[in-house]
């Protein structure tokens, strides 16, 4: 009897019915663990902290080499389902399109590894292992989701030796970048504190606002680099400043704002914090106000420098899509900042021009030719 090749965007419709919000499990981990079980996968579950997450191992733990996969199932919030023209987790197709919140950011993704690795198994069984690990935290605040299952499989001996996280990493047009690094975050939360009084009388109060504006001004317009060689130069954003105050005639007793620096590894989180320390001092003495700042690291900066997996992933993304990609740092965090401490890792997916956004959709014959190329990669890996 013949065997029926997995269709990846049937899996995705069946994963975006399920209404995984973060983090929320939804159904999606129950559908991928029955399916993966089915072709000869050991699936375990690797829940904690409340947040659903799913190691899948084809072949044996000790095998002379393993291929990974990591992605998520956890979506963003659909925000005003009114705006939506159709049903957020209705899986709808129209005009070659596949509709749905996670169409692209990531099911497609998911579908498409989970897919390729289903068939590659059953169809040529390798001399080695194939991992996928899934996580339903990716879009939460990933404590307890890839975080989770790397900790989990040093506990137990498992391991991949690379790692590819399926991410939509083209802008524009399919295979056109592949991400090999990420630059690191961290959010700032600076609270500058006076001495409240009345707008008339200037000289009996300590005002917060002239050193809050003395103090972004300083940062905004520092450059903190001019890029490296693999990564543009860092950015920092004032992205709030706040008073509380709605009366004109009081001179409020404390300001607050906060920053975001996305920084390249030319700098490390340390390093910078110390610097924004250091210009909050300085400018709440100029000022004779206190200062105090709480801060936030969501990654540090990375780079799986251009080697070997690269150029297996870039190969196969241009003999099946005819475009030779791109290898950038470009965009946000993703969960290859922490796969990176344990295998090198790279980034390859679909087109994200609608990830996040009302009527989220993906190409149907993109997810097809994702799959291809996914498989493409582990027939090469393992060749």
């Amino acid at each position: 009897m013949t065997r029926i090749p997995v269709d990846p965007a049937k899996l995705t419709a069946e994963l975006i019915r399920c209404p995984s919000v973060t983090p929320g499990e939804g159904g999606a981990l129950q559908l991928l663990q029955a399916r993966l079980s089915e072709a000869g996968f050991a699936c375990t579950r690797v829940d904690r902290g409340g947040v659903a997450n799913l190691y899948a191992r084809w072949g044996d733990k000790g095998a002379p080499k393993t291929f990974g996969f990591n992605g998520h199932t956890d979506v963003v919030p659909v925000g005003d389902e009114a705006l939506w023209s159709v049903p957020p987790f209705g899986a709808e197709e129209a005009d070659g399109f596949l509709w749905g919140r996670g169409a692209t950011d990531m099911k497609s993704g998911v579908a498409a590894f989970a897919a390729a690795a289903i068939d590659f198994v059953t169809e040529t069984p390798p001399d080695g292992a194939v991992v996928l690990a899934i996580t339903g935290d990716e879009e939460g605040d990933a404590v307890d989701g890839t975080v989770a299952l790397l900790d989990w499989m040093q506990a137990n001996g498992e391991r991949m030796d690379v790692c590819l996280v399926g991410e939509p990493t083209c802008p524009d047009r399919m295979g056109e970048m592949i991400k090999i690094g990420r630059r690191g975050s961290l959010s700032a939360w600076i609270t500058l504190t006076g001495v409240q009084g009345h707008a008339a009388y200037p000289h009996r109060a300590r005002n917060p606002l002239p050193a809050m504006a003395r103090l972004v001004d300083r940062l905004s317009s520092h450059r903190l680099d001019e890029g490296t060689e693999h990564f543009d130069p860092s950015t920092l954003a004032v992205v709030s400043i706040d008073t509380g105050n709605t009366a004109t005639n009081v001179i409020p007793a404390q300001c607050r704002a906060v920053v975001n620096i996305r920084f390249n590894d030319a700098h490390d989180s340390r390093g910078l914090i110390d610097w924004l320390q250091a210009e909050l001092d300085r400018a709440a003495g100029e000022f004779d106000v206190t200062g105090k700042m709480a801060v936030k690291v969501s990654g540090e900066s990375f780079l799986t420098p251009p080697g070997p997996l690269s150029e297996l992933v870039a190969k196969a993304v241009e003999e099946e899509t005819g475009i030779a990609p791109e290898l950038s740092t470009t965009g946000g965090t993703s969960d290859a900042r922490f796969v990176k401490d344990h295998c090198p890792v790279v980034e390859f997916g679909l087109v994200g021009r609608t990830m996040h956004q009302v009527d989220e959709r993906v190409e149907i014959a993109q997810i097809h030719q994702l799959k291809a190329i996914y498989a493409r990669i582990l027939r090469d890996y393992f060749a």
